[in-house]
């Protein structure tokens, strides 16, 4: 996914029970699901009609396992490393540092001085 330094990128949900949370934003505001592949199980980008995908479901497993049950945005930046340095600096923290899922992109989750918490996106 391509996306400009300072937008946000995208945005998804991590939840214990993926596959419920599915099922209700399909019945709800007509979301299409497509399963993405995690290795034994699938997490899903889900897409509104006669568009491309709008957002992701996530399991609480593998890579999402310590993510907060919340709609996560993911802002892009130019350097995932200096941004979470430049986070910590701040008085920001680092709650997932800088990693990368396998599917082309990088991320780092963190929380600002404030205490929301938001991810760090970086493309590959």
């Amino acid at each position: 996914m391509k996306a400009l330094t300072g937008s946000i990128a995208w945005i998804d949900l991590t939840t214990a029970d993926g596959e419920r949370v599915r099922k209700f934003y399909e019945a709800v505001v007509g979301w299409i699901a497509s399963p993405v592949n995690m290795g034994g199980y699938s997490d899903y980008t889900m897409s509104a009609a006669g568009t491309g995908p709008v957002s992701g479901i996530c399991h609480k497993r593998g890579v999402n396992e310590g993510l907060p049950p919340v709609w996560m945005i993911y802002i892009a930046v130019a350097d995932l490393e200096a941004s979470a340095a430049s986070c910590r600096q701040l008085g920001g923290k680092v709650l997932i540092e800088p990693q990368s899922p396998g599917h082309g992109f990088r991320y780092a989750v963190i929380q600002d001085p404030a205490g929301a918490v938001c991810a760090l996106y970086e493309p590959a």
